[in-house]
């Protein structure tokens, strides 16, 4: 049984009149463009690239690093502290400590714990001492540089403070000392002059090198004076 076709396109034949059908389609070649290939770009890709826009396109791989503790991220490396800190505290050569790391190798966290620990114990109720304290370290620091680089030292300001701020440990050790022999005006002052000694010779053994020949107590004296200061804080003297 055959139905006429509407269009002349078709015929439709019953399934009980029905013959096997084989064959093929043939279709023109397609090129998809999938955005893997090194052929061209679409249009839109085109456009934004001659525009000046081709960063819109761009993809941020991902960073699959493992994120660096804190210690690293900030450049804290806490052995180097501690040594640096026995250095300032046992000054003496025949120790066998190599002394010249704290000038050699300056950094900026130990020396600032050892500027705000001194600022801490000499509070007494008072949080503006802080903020002065680290000013006089700042600026301390920065008039012995000047006064260093007119003499012909070979310093830099970074290893000024870093110096300057270390060698505050040895008033931070006196200080226990003090509250307990305050009461002795003669064995109180002695002591205040052993912690500023101690501090200005820690300082000065790292910052006064032979380059400065005769004018070494040029330097040494400011120093002096400086850490004289640092402890008249302390004790509001």
């Amino acid at each position: 049984m055959q139905f006429s076709p509407t269009n002349g396109d078709f015929t439709f034949v019953s399934s009980s009149e029905a013959e096997d059908f084989s064959g093929t389609i043939s279709t023109p070649d397609v090129k998809l463009n999938m955005g893997s290939d090194s052929g061209k770009d679409p249009y839109a890709t085109t456009f934004l690239r001659q525009r000046g826009y081709g960063w819109l396109l761009e993809v941020e791989e991902d960073d699959n690093e493992e994120s660096k503790p804190l210690l690293d991220e900030l450049d804290i490396d806490l052995k180097d502290i501690y040594y640096k800190v026995r250095c300032v505290l046992m000054p003496m050569p025949s120790l066998g400590y190599n002394r010249q790391v704290v000038r050699d190798n300056p950094d900026f966290w130990g020396p600032l714990a050892v500027v705000l620990l001194f600022s801490m114990i000499s509070i007494y109720g008072q949080f503006r001492v802080v903020s002065w304290i680290i000013t006089i370290w700042i600026f301390g620091s920065l008039t012995i540089f000047l006064l260093a680089r007119v003499l012909g030292g070979e310093v830099s300001y970074g290893q000024v403070l870093g110096v300057i701020g270390y060698s505050l440990l040895p008033l931070i050790v006196i200080t226990p000392l003090l509250l307990v022999i305050g009461g002795f005006e003669v064995v109180s002052t002695l002591a205040k002059l052993f912690g500023v000694f101690w501090a200005a010779y820690s300082a000065a053994s790292l910052l006064v090198g032979d380059e400065f020949k005769t004018k070494k107590p040029l330097l040494i004296y400011p120093i002096f004076l400086l850490y004289i200061y640092f402890l008249s804080l302390y004790t509001g003297v």
